[in-house]
């Protein structure tokens, strides 16, 4: 009981005590605050409180005046303000205001041009519309007017139709000008658009100066959005069912993205882009090809066909002069790949002169024998080595028809995949293939020193590092005897090395056939020391030493070559100024 009735009193106690503190409290606030002002420039005016003791901080001034601002009752009696002085608060806060005025102001007046230049925009935009609509106008008669009884809307689906019928003939005019179907004349070879080629995963590409790489992914969303539409757009074409004659629905094979083989590109600024996708056919040995341009518009369907390259025999010339060692080298890649993979492919070889003759007609006799190969043909030639000389006469020595050529080096390594492109971009009478090679650098500066380079198949990596889109070298071609013919072959004047490739492909360029130049990534010229004679003439000569310059190494491995001294000198003041600790 006596300890209940101490908590008792402890209790009322403690809520006296809290209720004379809130009264105390309260009584402290009503007297300290300042007088409320219907003025809200007075207001602002009003000076924050602050710690120090400055002039209109509500403190007292020296003689016992208020400072202006603290709500003291001055002379006028009537807001209690005395006129700010220099320095004051109250000049403070005009200017503060005055600043917040002007920028308000000019950010106003900012807004004001803004819609001004909308207005025109819109009105330029309505008066373009207002123009169309008045050509569409134009073709209408009297009679095909919206009538006031019965008419029904007929000028509009009129106007409707002469505006689709505009578009499609500037969508046609522009795949007609666009080089698609046939080729172009071309003063040089300057001139000639290049295509890109492209994977799924990969971009292959010949303008990438000194940050770009050779082969790429598509990184930019423009250039993958643009792939994959056209990628969607050509399997829906590839698997929408198509009618046969008697009314059925064939059914066919269900393309996928893995059919996907390759694809080429090229952008005509002034037309539209073009592209040309190859999917797996059913088939081994059949392809379906897909056409497509886009006219700085939608897509347009060009042609959808099916191409069977089962029946195209590529003959591969290659002009040799001694080399044997290459000779040999080149056999195992064409023995590999033409005799084991393919299986469609003649091998000529034009020799020059008697030396080592025997020993080339031993390496083809002992592939033959390996691998059980019959179709080559080894002709001679006893006269000074001539690539162009050596090439022409392989070509019109043959005798089995129109087959497709594919003029070689001896140091040239190639894919399957590539003998198949060369099939799928020639055509007689209308397309030859110009590849771009990738050529490879030295490969004793690429990996350091000749001990660790690695066997050739590892060595065929498209890189930055490794070697360059060869888009200056038009030696390696695809196209048919018969245009070859027609064309008028190689200048056979020219001795030596260079300038007969060049001469070539100038001769397509003026004429109506569509040369197709596109970086082949199953193309490679395995490096060499070349070695420039100095019986060349002044041009050839100076071709020979540019084309050595370019094929020892990168721009970024020259330059450590070319500053190695100035590296190896900053090495050792390095370490005779850091020496370690032993």
């Amino acid at each position: 009981m006596l300890r209940r009735g101490l908590l008792a009193r402890v209790s009322r106690v403690g809520g006296i005590l809290v209720l004379l503190c809130c009264s105390l409290s309260l009584l402290y606030v009503m007297t300290c605050s300042p007088p409320h002002s219907e003025d809200p420039l007075l207001v602002l005016a009003l000076p924050r409180a602050d710690t120090h003791s400055h002039a209109g901080t509500g403190g007292t001034r020296p003689g016992g005046v208020r400072a202006a601002g603290t709500g003291g009752t001055g002379p006028a009696g009537g807001a209690g303000l005395e006129p700010p002085q220099d320095g004051g608060p109250g000049l403070s806060y005009q200017a503060l205001l005055t600043e917040r005025e002007e920028q308000h102001r000019l950010h106003i007046t900012s807004l004001k041009k803004q819609i001004a230049q909308l207005k025109e925009a819109l009105q330029e935009r309505s008066q373009q519309l207002k123009g169309v609509q008045e050509s569409l106008k134009k073709g209408l008669t009297e009679e095909e007017r919206p009538r006031p009884r019965g008419g029904g809307g007929g000028g509009e689906v009129q106007g409707t139709k002469n505006q689709q019928t505009d578009i499609q003939d500037f969508l046609k005019n522009q795949l007609s000008r666009a080089e698609v179907t046939s080729g172009s004349r071309f003063p040089s070879e300057y001139t000639v658009v290049p295509f890109e080629s492209f994977t799924l995963q990969r971009l292959y590409q010949l303008e990438m100066g000194l940050t770009r790489h050779p082969e790429e992914k598509p990184v930019r969303r423009d250039k993958r959005d643009e792939l994959v539409e056209v990628l969607e757009l050509s399997l829906q074409s590839l698997n929408a069912p198509s009618l046969q004659p008697d009314g059925k629905t064939q059914s066919s094979k269900v393309y996928t993205p893995s059919d996907f083989m390759e694809g080429i590109t090229r952008t005509e600024k002034d037309k539209g882009t073009l592209y040309e996708l190859t999917f797996r056919g059913e088939a081994a040995q059949e392809f379906r090809r897909l056409v497509l341009f886009r006219p700085f518009g939608p897509l347009m369907k060009v042609r959808s066909e099916r191409v069977d390259t089962a029946a195209a025999i590529i003959n591969v010339i290659v002009p040799l002069s001694r080399r044997t060692d290459k000779f040999r080298q080149f056999m195992l890649n064409f023995r590999d790949v033409c005799v084991r993979q393919d299986g469609r492919v003649h091998l000529t070889v034009v020799y020059f002169g008697n030396d080592q003759i025997n020993e080339v007609r031993s390496i083809l006799e002992n592939t033959s024998k390996e691998v059980n190969f019959k179709n080559y043909t080894l002709l001679q030639l006893n006269e000074e080595f001539s690539r162009g000389r050596g090439l022409d006469f392989g070509a019109r020595s043959w005798k089995g028809g129109n087959v497709l050529l594919f003029f070689c080096d001896v140091d040239i390594y190639f894919t399957a995949d590539f003998l198949n492109t060369c099939r799928l971009n020639t055509q007689p009478g209308k397309k030859v293939f110009y590849p771009v090679l990738f050529s490879q650098y030295n490969p004793a500066l690429i990996y350091g020193s000749s001990e660790h380079v690695p066997p050739v198949e590892q060595q065929l990596v498209i890189k930055k590092d490794t070697g360059f889109w060869r888009d200056f070298g038009f030696g390696m071609t695809c196209q048919y005897r018969t245009d070859f013919i027609n064309i008028g072959g190689f200048d056979i004047d020219i001795k030596g090395w260079g300038g007969e490739d060049v001469h070539l492909y100038r001769k397509y360029l003026h004429s109506n056939l569509l040369v197709v130049r596109a970086p082949s990534r199953g193309l490679f010229h395995l490096w060499h020391e070349k070695r420039c004679a100095d019986e060349l003439p002044p041009d050839q000569y100076r071709m020979c030493m540019q084309s050595k310059a370019m094929n020892e190494a990168s721009h970024g491995q020259l330059g450590m070559l070319f500053f190695r001294h100035e590296i190896e000198a900053h090495l050792r003041k390095q370490n005779s100024q850091n020496p370690k600790k032993t």
